[in-house]
């Protein structure tokens, strides 16, 4: 079955030198770019979401800014869906919904599959605790059959009650979290290594 690759807000200013920098984004921005390439060797769907924070108070992702751009590692192809969001979840006021179903039936009738199976979603991005984890349940709550590449996702430091949580406790939590019951959460290798 096709599976169409989902990447979430990988944009500059997620990196060192942004306006809210995470914790390991590089490495994440590797892997990704690394699935990325094999989904296009395959011809796959894909789709790329970018975060547009519009509002004169915005503290990144000011549209204009560098820091809104998408990282060069896994910047879209003029051939590749690009939509953009205002909010986490990259369904909301997006027609993502619409745009990945209407990428099912297509591929599955290219391929003489059945139209009627869940859609299959490969999610990753930035950042673990917030746009990934928004959109990802969402997707699962839309019946879509949803993979997330963990270290092709990044998360930031967090504060709660005085505790500063390290990002990548963070970053684990989030993905436990999907994992239990919203997604099947795998790494680049294990996800290339099966494709």
């Amino acid at each position: 079955m096709t599976r169409t690759l989902l990447i979430i807000d990988i944009q500059q200013d997620y990196f060192p030198g942004g306006r809210h920098p995470l914790v390991g984004p590089e490495a994440a921005a590797d892997r990704a770019a690394e699935v990325l390439a094999a989904w296009r060797e395959r011809g796959e769907p894909v789709v790329h979401i970018q975060h547009i924070w519009d509002a004169p108070d915005a503290a990144f992702f000011q549209p204009g800014t560098p820091g809104v751009e998408i990282h060069p590692s896994v910047a879209p192809r003029d051939d590749e869906t690009l939509l953009t969001k205002a909010l986490p979840n990259a369904f909301l006021g997006t027609g993502l919904e619409g745009v990945l179903r209407e990428q099912h039936a297509a591929t599955a009738a290219e391929a003489a599959e059945a139209a009627e199976g869940a859609p299959q979603l490969v999610v990753m991005g930035m950042m673990s605790s917030m746009c990934v984890d928004a959109t990802v349940r969402a997707a699962a709550d839309l019946g879509f059959q949803v993979t997330v590449v963990h270290d092709a996702c990044a998360a930031p430091d967090l504060s709660f009650d005085g505790v500063t949580v390290p990002a990548a406790q963070v970053h684990a939590a989030f993905m436990a979290a999907l994992g239990d019951s919203y997604a099947e959460i795998t790494s680049a290798e294990e996800l290339l290594i099966g494709s």
